[in-house]
């Protein structure tokens, strides 16, 4: 619930923050990148952390982090209130961002494509929200006084507190409880057919930090999610700007941003359904497909946008839960998982972090989209191909 709301509530807000410092929203489209730098610098860090002190304990003092950030960065003052808040809210959602993976993998083997499909889709159900929400909230005033984009920022995350709460309660149960993963179920296949139990533990503690970046199979999955993370980040950051400047105002701008992201929920819960039988091995060529032709319509084609921003959205949401689902899927035990689900999401985000900044200066530099409608086809390109590759039945330390 937490793991996007703090980055998609940055788009809708974006001219409003802009004006407030001064700026363009074109310069200040890389606070929305800054979240993915940290995430690319921090996240290989994340599974020895997770190793040292557990996954538990690690996703707890991350969602304790977050509050913090949030609560940082909204503070009066300066610009570099909101930059610093903004780097620690980055380093605690990459905690989340890399161990969730792994903990799936661990407690849910059975059932790998379900539980990704629901997580992505309250991934993209909350960023949803955050998105169509933030704009009405900065208006709004209960008091006279419009409460700003510093309040309506904060409450993207005010459900932290509850959170951290039932986090550590759940994790206290769990303790007692027996647990579902290698060792103690079987696990499940690409084809939710139940297969062996992988070993709990093959290799010696880091070793797999370590080998993860020297397989292929580990960077297939890696550019794979950094593509698909630079496609939703510029959409994210940039439809509500876009809509703005064909004449929308700012709340019916926010409100197509909510449009996008909450059919994403729909692209990720129908995950488990599309990812199934022949169609798995072109699925992740067919969603980038997708996803950069639904754009263009959207860039390009008079009329309502509607139905492009749910078709990009669908295509967003479903990729995400692809991704994830190949962190799982392509390693054979808890600690392969959460290694590889750092790398990727190191690389990925470090890929993705430049989008909102190459989109945002073709604008600025051009005048209009075209330039960065090109940079997105483009981008597009190299997704399809990407998921040609990463759709073979492979798994990283596979002999081969």
């Amino acid at each position: 619930m937490n793991l996007r709301s703090p980055i998609t509530g940055i788009g809708p807000l974006l001219e409003e923050i802009a004006a407030d410092f001064g700026t363009t929203p074109a310069a200040l489209g890389a606070l929305a990148s800054v979240p993915l730098l940290v995430w690319g610098v921090f996240s290989p860090l994340v599974h020895s952390i997770g190793e040292r002190i557990g996954i538990e304990r690690a996703i707890g003092w991350s969602v304790a982090a977050l509050a913090l950030g949030a609560v940082w960065r909204s503070l009066p003052g300066g610009a570099l209130n909101l930059w610093l808040g903004t780097v620690l809210v980055g380093a605690a959602l990459a905690v989340g961002n890399v161990l969730m993976p792994a903990l799936v993998r661990r407690d849910f083997s059975t059932r790998i494509p379900l539980v990704m499909g629901v997580y992505s889709g309250v991934l993209g159900g909350f960023g949803a929200i955050a998105a169509g929400i933030v704009a009405p909230l900065s208006a709004a005033a209960p008091g006279g006084t419009p409460l700003g984009w510093r309040t309506a920022l904060l409450l993207t995350v005010g459900i932290a507190p509850v959170t951290l709460a039932v986090w550590i309660i759940a994790s206290r149960a769990g303790r007692h409880a027996p647990m579902l993963g290698p060792g103690g179920a079987a696990a499940a296949g690409e084809t939710g057919e139940a297969v062996s139990p992988a070993p709990r533990a093959t290799l010696p503690r880091d070793a797999a930090g370590r080998r993860i970046w020297t397989d292929p199979v580990a960077w297939s999955v890696a550019f794979y999610m950094g593509i698909q993370s630079l496609m939703f980040y510029v959409l994210s950051t940039w439809i509500a700007p876009i809509q703005s400047s064909f004449g929308a105002d700012p709340v019916a701008a926010g409100f197509d941003v909510m449009i996008y992201q909450l059919a994403g929920i729909a692209g990720s819960v129908s995950l488990p359904l599309l990812y199934r039988g022949p169609l798995r091995r072109w699925l992740g060529a067919i969603i980038a497909a997708l996803i950069g032709s639904a754009f263009a319509a959207f860039v390009l084609l008079p009329g309502p946008s509607w139905p492009w921003l749910v078709l990009s959205g669908f295509g967003t949401g479903a990729a995400l839960g692809l991704s994830l689902l190949l962190m799982a899927i392509r390693a054979r035990e808890q600690e392969t998982a959460s290694a590889l689900s750092g790398m990727a999401q190191s690389v990925g985000y470090i890929v993705a972090a430049g989008g909102p900044i190459v989109f945002g200066y073709f604008h600025e530099w051009t005048g209009g989209w075209g330039a960065s409608l090109a940079f997105i086809v483009i981008a597009s390109a190299v997704h399809i191909g990407v998921g040609i590759v990463v759709g073979r039945d492979r798994s990283v330390f596979e002999k081969r």
